[in-house]
């Protein structure tokens, strides 16, 4: 493949071009996923009705779609970086 067929990407964080095969970005892929601990249920909650519970849940997410209703629990996302900015990320990811 010539080098003008390629592939151009642009870098997720400073839009500079990115040009597969010549090692100038970082390929940064994010899994979120939400808390999978069980909630704590105490002995009130066993005792209560949870038919009220389950139906304003229901009515809380009737209207959302099934890839909104997804991302609140699972999130894969691919980023590309240049070098520079990768550098930069990879030392404050949340910066």
């Amino acid at each position: 493949m010539e080098r003008d067929e390629r592939v151009c990407l642009l870098c997720h964080r400073c839009g500079a071009e990115l040009t597969p095969g010549e090692g100038n970005f970082y390929i940064v892929r994010i899994l979120a996923v939400a808390d999978p601990t069980p909630p704590a249920i105490s002995e009130a909650d066993l005792q209560t009705d949870i038919s009220a519970e389950i139906d304003r849940i229901l009515n809380q997410v009737q209207d959302m779609s099934e890839q909104e209703l997804t991302e609140q629990i699972f999130r894969r996302l691919t980023i590309h970086l240049c070098t520079p900015c990768y550098r930069q990320w990879i030392e404050n990811p949340a910066g």
